[in-house]
């Protein structure tokens, strides 16, 4: 799985995201992209918008990363069918590239939050949460102070309707309520995907919570679906080839 993780002044999560692919995923071809290249490479399978706060977040949050010079290669990537993960600060900027619908604004309560939280899955028949089971509840920690996910009412029954809600904020024990929503986002929504299915964006970080020692491992299922999508993928395509 050729992973490419991009690099914007003032991300701070990217080196989380390179650990936990290539170091406790296992996939060797992993590697940094600088905001400035015009480029992110041939063949690669994935790409990763990493957290962080990225241009310090002047203006709004994912506004001016928008237009660093990789992003045309990034936008024109995910347009073909690339696939794309934008994570906390990324998935601001895949709202900002237009890539995903609707918006990330202040949390409700105007507290930047920071805390290990619980979220469920609400598709399963997507390359990045195959792997796991459907309604899992997943303990992943959360570290933003605009997360509030916000979109017109008709974008919102679109999303519910396509099933392109992937994560909803819920209790332990997979209940959505008020209480476990910890900024306010519509319907509990921690993640959505696009129409095509190839992009996903999430507030949570699942980075973080790839090994047992940071007190969960629960992420590593979001990366162990896609390693699992791009193997059997590239079997597939043997498979063809040779018949």
């Amino acid at each position: 799985m050729k992973t490419r993780i991009i690099v914007f002044p003032g991300s701070n999560c990217d080196h989380d995201a390179h650990h936990a692919v290539k170091n406790v995923l296992g996939e060797a071809d992993t590697d940094f992209v600088w905001h400035k290249e015009g480029t992110i490479g041939s063949g690669v399978d994935l790409v990763i918008l990493p957290g962080g706060f990225s241009y310090g977040d002047y203006l709004r949050t994912g506004a001016i990363a928008r237009f660093s010079p990789v992003m045309k290669d990034v936008i024109d990537f995910a347009n073909k069918g690339g696939t794309v993960i934008g994570i906390c600060n990324g998935f601001q900027v895949l709202c900002e590239s237009g890539l995903l619908p609707g918006m990330l604004v202040r949390n409700s309560g105007l507290k930047f939050r920071s805390k290990f939280l619980h979220i469920r899955t609400e598709q399963t028949g997507n390359r990045f949460t195959e792997m796991l089971a459907p309604a899992q509840v997943l303990k992943i920690p959360i570290a933003h102070g605009e997360g509030n996910y916000l979109a017109e009412a008709n974008v919102i029954n679109e999303l519910e309707a396509n099933q392109q809600v992937v994560f909803r904020y819920s209790t332990e024990g997979g209940e959505v309520t008020e209480s476990s929503n910890p900024n306010g986002s519509v319907n509990g929504i921690a993640g959505i995907i696009n129409k095509a299915g190839n992009i996903l964006g999430l507030m949570p970080h699942p980075e973080r919570a790839c090994e047992a020692i940071l007190g969960s491992d629960d992420g590593l299922g979001v990366f162990r679906s896609l390693q699992h999508h791009f193997e059997n993928n590239r079997v597939g395509s043997q498979v063809a080839q040779t018949a």
